[in-house]
């Protein structure tokens, strides 16, 4: 057997990359011209008075364009402040890296390596000189009235901050408004969003609705629409009689017209709109989570993390054919709540 190990080792010698080192530096041009160096430094200067135009800004504009309530004023006002905090954030971002690439220095530096560990004696000359210091300070020992007041000031400076917070949210911390919604004794149903009043004549057996309470037009553009509709917006569907397992109240009223039931669509799991309807096996799904619920059987879960059925709206028909409803849910909608009736 032959073995070519030095001509092995000669290629591999002759394989081996040498350190090609650290490239000669090259000089930015405001390294040597000092106009340059000068006009670098007054871009810098400027960005940085532009992030400082765009937080003054958002400040004026905040004040100036409250959000009062309306969508346009808060699509206004929202606009507004993210355009200053946007000039704001950019100024200093852009002026950080012109900084840094167009004046801070860019040459390599290097630091040989050597013990992290101190010496013995240095370390206890380290720790005497921290114990020294606390007792000087006051941190430890005497001046008790000075480290109450220091931590006093500590304790309440979050208050600057948490307080407009906590107030921006809103004075109104009335929670029995979860338990109620728009409806009432009387109120059409119409269809969603058009507001067009539903007939028992214009619901077809397998038909779905999304229904909200009948309002006026005007009240419809309104900001608060939005919050009480986001409520009491319903899913309507019309099965045949004899398909309801279940189709009353549990005092024994009512609450279908000839098939036709009406169920809460916020999911009663985290709020999702519950709004694909199986047609054949008449369950609604929740989208968000799976939550499946039985129309057939008082929209009772079938599947998925939702623990109670769908509020139902008790519903009637007036005598021009409309369908209306009987009152508002019977228990509070969407997912439980600290102070949930039931």
């Amino acid at each position: 057997m032959t073995t070519h190990t030095g001509a092995s080792t000669e290629l591999a010698v002759q394989d081996k990359f040498t350190d090609p080192g650290v490239p000669a530096h090259r000089p930015r041009l405001a390294d040597i011209d000092p106009k340059s160096a000068k006009r670098n430094e007054r871009i810098v200067i400027w960005l940085f008075v532009l992030s400082c135009l765009g937080a003054i800004g958002s400040v004026v504009a905040y004040v100036a364009v409250p959000p009062d309530g309306t969508t346009e004023g808060v699509r206004t006002s929202t606009l507004l402040l993210g355009l200053g905090i946007a000039v704001s954030l950019l100024g200093i971002g852009i002026a950080g890296i012109q900084w840094a690439k167009a004046l801070m220095a860019d040459t390599e530096m290097v630091q040989e390596r050597h013990p992290i560990r101190s010496s013995d004696e240095v370390r206890a000359d380290a720790v005497k000189d921290l114990n020294d210091g606390l007792e000087d300070s006051g941190v430890v020992g005497r001046r008790g009235l000075l480290k109450g007041a220091a931590v006093s000031a500590l304790a309440l400076f979050p208050l600057t901050i948490a307080v407009p917070l906590i107030g921006s949210v809103g004075g109104d911390w009335n929670v029995s408004k979860f338990k109620h919604t728009m409806w009432k004794k009387g109120t059409r149903l119409a269809i969603d969003p058009s507001g067009r009043p539903i007939k028992v004549s214009d619901v077809n057996i397998g038909s779905a609705f999304h229904v909200i309470p009948e309002t006026s037009e005007e009240y419809r553009e309104s900001h608060e629409w939005i919050t009480e509709k986001s409520k009491a917006v319903v899913l309507m569907v019309r099965l045949r009689p004899e398909e309801l397992k279940s189709d009353q109240s549990p005092e024994g009223e009512q609450w279908s017209h000839e098939g036709i039931v009406a169920y809460s669509k916020i999911c009663t799991h985290v709020g999702c709109p519950v709004a694909l309807y199986e047609q054949q096996t008449h369950h609604l799904l929740c989208p968000c989570h799976q939550s499946t619920f039985d129309v057939a059987d008082s929209a009772k879960v079938v599947f998925g993390p939702a623990k109670r059925p769908l509020p139902q709206l008790p519903i009637t028909v007036d005598d021009e054919g409309y369908l209306v409803a009987q009152g508002d849910f019977a228990e509070p909608i969407g997912p439980s709540f600290w102070e949930r009736l039931k």
